[in-house]
């Protein structure tokens, strides 16, 4: 059996996830798509992106980037911070704020030690006093613990004294005359004693006073003069929903308006964050985006081949380029810059564009679709045929088993294809904005078997109406190129040798292509439309 070549057997190894990677090679393979410059801004800032688009990658890079005497980048994953049990476990004797404080406090510990490991390092931060009682304070706020349920105190207090003391005078006569003696004696002895013991029939409960907090965050940043901490949240969306708005508020009310001390960065999964909430009576916590913070930096608008084919070409070929030479494995002769991927790895630059287009903009995709092509190849290089049997391969392994727990999402999937690619022969399909939040409709966009290619797009034949516009993903239909309703656009016939693109500002072949999804609901029942009762 033939083995694989040294740029295949590379690229079978990348490591698929930034936490696989140390500081500085996550630092050294980094690719700058466009968000660079935005994620070094001070301001306040969220980062959406669906699984796989480099969310934590930047967020760790920057923090590589960020060391140095004004900055100090504290990297928070909320996937391990929190016990399972605090944060997954409801039970009325744990209620939603309980659960809340307790992550709240674990987020405050870690930067504590950060803060701590820096002083640590800094003669000048340890001879200061007054730091160290800021530090000392902070530590305090955060670990207050409150009693639900009775309390009984016992206080007993014991004091004494005893004194003694006596005056004697003795008169005596005799013929010699009188002979008096004075004599006098004084003692005192003291003794007191305090005890006092507490008696909790209650159950602790963790306590955060918000405003302690955020006096002790405020001084404390004070000492630090122009140092700057940077806390870089990930995996928001890791967080249970009904969690989100408190740690949200904690934000607001303790970190947020120290802009002149902290910048705070969060990423998270856009259709699982739930930043706010509001009540039965009007109120709400949490953060109001793009008031308290921005949400300018969608990586799922990021190197989708249809967009820019020149700028995503580049940027993949810039990614398993810096992978490749970041020392994981041997040095691969010839592959001296980005272009020689092409030379040494593809049969031409169609296979790489049509790998670049089954990554559908998703950089952790297009790693394990170009290792399952690889294998594929063996000791050839790279062709379309193997980026297509790899895609496919990829959507059985990864996207459509992330279906298989949601209910109704495989009916939707089947009702788009004959719908959508049978009955408009196109790959891409229109989707009104109202029905943008559908959950279905959701579900397989964060499985990545729909990708957003352009929001509010207006058709001709309904003006006043917004659409965005949806792609079936590669994989999910490559099995459809042999048939005779292969798309007409996005996808090139088997026989032919050049794309057949339908421009991305013209969209004539998806125009009347729209998923409706009242027709949906109709055909298959109101439970697979709405399978967790919302809409």
């Amino acid at each position: 059996m033939a083995g694989l070549t040294p740029i295949n057997q590379a690229l079978t190894l990348i490591p698929k996830r930034a936490e696989a990677r140390h500081a500085d090679e996550l630092r050294d393979t980094f690719v700058d798509s466009g968000i660079a410059a935005g994620l070094a801004s001070v301001d306040h800032q969220i980062i959406y992106g669906r699984r796989g688009t480099g969310k934590t990658h930047a967020l760790r890079y920057l923090a590589a980037t960020l060391g140095g005497a004004d900055a100090l980048a504290v990297y928070f994953d909320l996937r391990t911070v929190g016990s399972p049990g605090g944060l997954f476990v409801e039970s009325d004797a744990v209620g939603l704020t309980e659960r809340a404080s307790r992550l709240m406090r674990d987020l405050l510990h870690q930067l504590y030690d950060a803060i701590l490991e820096m002083a640590i390092t800094d003669e000048k931060l340890l001879g200061n006093r007054v730091f160290t009682r800021r530090l000392d304070a902070l530590l305090e706020a955060i670990g207050s613990v409150t009693v639900v349920g009775e309390i009984e105190v016992e206080d007993a207090e014991t004091s004494g004294t005893t004194r003694k003391g006596g005056v004697s005078a003795e008169a005596t006569g005799s013929a010699s005359g009188l002979r008096a003696r004075l004599g006098g004696e004084r003692a005192r002895t003291a003794e007191e004693r305090d005890s006092s013991r507490t008696i909790r029939r209650g159950e602790e409960r963790l306590h955060l006073n918000f405003t302690d907090v955020a006096k002790a965050l405020r001084e404390l940043g004070a000492e630090l003069g122009r140092r700057r901490i940077w806390l870089l949240i990930d995996e928001w969306s890791s967080v249970p929903a009904a969690i989100q708005p408190y740690l949200a508020e904690f934000l607001v009310r303790c970190v947020l308006p120290l802009q002149q001390q902290f910048t705070v960065k969060i990423a998270s999964i856009e259709q699982q964050s739930h930043f706010r909430s509001v009540g039965r009576e009007g109120g709400s916590i949490g953060i109001e985006v793009g008031a308290d913070v921005s949400a300018n930096l969608d990586l799922d608008d990021f190197m989708v081949f249809e967009q820019s084919e020149e700028r995503a070409r580049e940027f993949f070929l810039g990614l398993f380029y810096k992978h490749l030479t970041s020392g994981f494995v041997a040095p691969i002769d010839g592959l001296n810059g980005p272009n020689d991927v092409v030379r040494l790895g593809f049969t031409d630059r169609r296979a790489l564009d049509e790998l670049v287009r089954a990554a559908e903009g998703v950089p952790r995709d297009a790693i394990n679709i170009a290792g399952n092509a690889a294998l594929k190849a063996l000791d050839r290089k790279i062709s379309v045929p193997e980026v297509r049997g790899a895609s496919r391969t990829w959507y059985h392994s990864d996207k459509e088993a992330a279906l298989k727990g949601v209910k109704g999402a495989q009916e939707l999937l089947s009702w788009i294809i004959d719908e959508v690619i049978r009955g408009r022969r196109a790959r891409g399909f229109l989707v009104n904005r109202r029905d943008a939040q559908t959950p279905l409709l959701v579900a397989l966009f964060e499985a990545r078997v729909l990708h957003l290619v352009r929001r509010g797009y207006s058709a001709q034949d309904e003006p006043g109406e917004r659409y965005d516009v949806y792609v079936i993903d590669y994989g999910a239909y490559v099995d459809l190129i042999n048939t005779n309703s292969s798309p007409q656009g996005m996808l090139p016939g088997i026989e032919q040798e050049t794309y057949v693109d339908v421009p991305p500002q013209d969209l004539r072949a998806i125009r009347r292509a729209i998923l409706d999804m009242d027709r949906f609901t109709a055909a298959k029942g109101e439970e697979l439309a709405n399978p967790d009762g919302g809409g």
